[in-house]
């Protein structure tokens, strides 16, 4: 399978980070904003959350494993949140208003996430 190594799983890993932060700038126009809407912002964006769910997710879901098992696994869209949250933080051009826009744009990331994962293995067992 070719999403399984490691370039091509990060180029996924981004190209789904743009369409989920697209998507949600789209629902959430009052709560998230990318300077005119330009392609480019939701890109690089993507890239910056893309590269942060490599490198720090991995440790926010290690040290919040406790709230993790005891709200049995809801705690991941806070997770989800704050990384939006830092993205957002470390590239200006993509400004989230608050903490909870941050949340919900996790959970539309995630969902996206989700779909495409799931639309991708039924094509390639197949």
């Amino acid at each position: 399978m070719l999403i399984q190594k490691p370039p091509y799983r990060f180029l996924s890993r981004w190209l789904v980070c743009s369409l989920g932060l697209w998507i949600a700038a789209a629902v959430l126009s009052n709560s998230i904003t990318t300077y005119g809407s330009r392609f480019g912002v939701i890109v690089i964006a993507g890239l910056v959350l893309a590269i942060i769910n490599t490198i720090v997710k991995p440790f926010l879901i290690f040290l919040s494993l406790p709230a993790l098992l005891i709200s049995l696994g809801l705690f991941m869209i806070i997770i989800n949140g704050l990384t939006v949250l830092l993205a957002s933080r470390l590239y200006h051009p993509l400004h989230v208003t608050n903490f909870w826009a941050a949340v919900f744009a996790g959970m539309v990331i995630g969902l996206v996430n989700y779909l495409v994962t799931a639309v991708l293995e039924g094509v390639t067992t197949k």
